[in-house]
């Protein structure tokens, strides 16, 4: 049997199984392979999963739904869809199948725009195969959901146009992707003006497709935020936005330079910032500011005031607001793995060799017994060897470097800044969009939040996405239409 495909002289005859070549691709296979053996090690080492501190307040709004103060509820309800088979083994479970799905994603949208089938491999193995991947998956956290959402809306955009009706479909589907991430993480928000101003670009101006987009995301948005509104009776997604950015302005606020009013004046640490603790101490520590104040740290006055201080703290020290921005940036960079901000999260990013203490503070007690609910059992994390020791082993060797994701991120606009300066036409951009989206994705926390190793995992396949176009040099026109994934 033969299929079409549609060259710069007309159409040509190929062999129908041409369509799926991209699955046929032996060193994919073989990476895909590996990442799903070493997705069953971690499942048959820790057992059930493995907890963070978010994890506890994550299974609270599951079990009792409501908004929450500090996250998004999208997360929980993606928890709450998996409650009656009652087994965070398998929530673990789910959450690897996501990540091999993330890693599936990236080559055959790469091999789709005509990227070299060694590029395309090389693109997904960071997702498949790092060990902190794996161990993000393994952990009962919004990421690894966050990262397949925007994967998958990132993926849908590249897509060659098609039929109106399957550009209207798709630009819907990319709307409800980004909203879906954005009510994960609300580090998605800007994505979907990203992701509309990309389709605007791609369909050669016409409003309707990018307003699908953002209507089909801003709907579900809205929704959720009447239902914040209704609840907590404030307007918003969250109601921690103020803390976190005046947590992040107190790396370098110094209010003999902002000369703030007596009320903003208690919120100010007489300590000279080279001597203040991590960013997130000011909203969790004891000897916080914030924490101090009375009532509850996300209270509505207490967040307004805390958001007035980290206002004036930008306006007063802009370039020192800017400096500590690429401080938080420039760690997503660096060669080694340095603990930050402090050795307990550290540790939580590694595979334990031990059973891991329970949760000491209040909020996780409360948490940790809602889950007990949730799995009806004990969820104490289960250390097997030696399929545990095996994962700790391939934790020690197997890591991207923050210096190898720099590089990978200055290929794609180095790589078409030469092929402009060479060529007197034009350079396809199709890497831009998952260019640009793993950059916004990195800034972000860094801007109003500060660096944290998790938060950097969400861009590496969108970089190496972008990277792998750089290393083809694929279009819009030259996609054989008879192709799927």
């Amino acid at each position: 049997m033969v299929g079409w495909v549609r060259g710069r002289r007309g159409l040509f005859p190929v062999p129908e199984r041409a369509a799926l070549e991209p699955l046929r691709q032996r060193w994919f296979l073989v990476v895909l392979g590996l990442g799903v053996v070493l997705r069953a090690l971690a499942m048959l080492g820790y057992r059930p999963a493995l907890w963070f501190p978010d994890s506890y307040t994550y299974v609270v709004t599951a079990m009792r739904p409501r908004p929450d103060l500090v996250r998004p509820a999208g997360y929980s309800m993606f928890l709450r869809l998996l409650e009656p088979l009652h087994s965070f083994a398998l929530v673990a479970g789910v959450q690897h199948l996501l990540g091999l799905l993330t890693g599936v994603m990236v080559y055959l949208t790469a091999r789709r725009l005509r990227a070299p089938a060694w590029a395309a491999t090389l693109a997904c193995v960071p997702v498949l195969l790092d060990a902190y991947q794996i161990e993000l998956e393994h952990l009962l956290v919004s990421d690894t959901l966050f990262t397949t959402l925007v994967v998958a809306a990132v993926c849908l955009a590249v897509r060659e146009p098609g039929s109106q009706r399957g550009r209207m479909a798709g630009a819907c589907a990319i709307g409800l992707l980004v909203a879906a991430a954005t009510l994960t993480r609300t580090v998605g928000l800007p994505l979907v003006a990203l992701l509309g101003a990309w389709l605007l670009y791609r369909q050669r101006g016409r409003v309707a497709v990018a307003a699908v987009t953002l209507a089909a995301a801003a709907l579900p948005i809205l929704g959720y935020g009447v239902w914040f509104h209704a609840t907590t009776g404030r307007i918003g997604l969250v109601g921690a936005n103020g803390a976190f950015l005046y947590a992040k302005t107190m790396t370098f606020a110094d209010c003999a330079v902002m000369r703030p009013s007596a009320e903003l004046a208690v919120l100010c640490d007489p300590r000279p910032p080279a001597s203040r603790p991590p960013s997130q101490e000011y909203l969790w520590g004891q000897d916080s500011p914030l924490v101090r104040l009375p009532g509850i740290t996300f209270t509505r006055e207490t967040d307004a005031l805390a958001g007035e201080f980290a206002s004036l703290a930008i306006r007063s020290q802009p370039l020192d607001y800017l400096g500590s921005v690429l401080t938080e940036l420039g760690r997503s960079f660096t060669l080694d793995r340095p603990v930050y901000p402090d050795q307990e999260i550290y540790d939580h990013y590694l595979f334990p060799a031990a059973t891991p203490e329970p949760p000491g503070r209040y909020p996780a007690l409360v948490g940790a017994s809602f889950a007990r609910l949730y799995e009806r059992g004990p969820i104490e994390t289960e250390v097997v060897e030696p399929y545990a020791g095996w994962m700790r082993a391939y934790q020690g060797v197997a890591a991207l470097p923050g210096a190898a994701l720099l590089v990978i991120l200055l290929l794609p606009p180095v790589v078409a800044g030469v092929r402009r300066a060479r060529s007197a036409g034009s350079v396809p951009v199709v890497w831009a969009l998952p260019w640009a989206t793993a950059v916004t994705l990195l800034v972000m926390p860094a801007a109003v939040a500060e660096f944290d190793y998790r938060y950097v995992l969400p861009a590496v396949p969108l970089a190496c996405l972008a990277a792998a176009f750089a290393a083809s040099k694929p279009s819009f026109s030259n996609i054989p239409r008879n192709v799927r994934i």
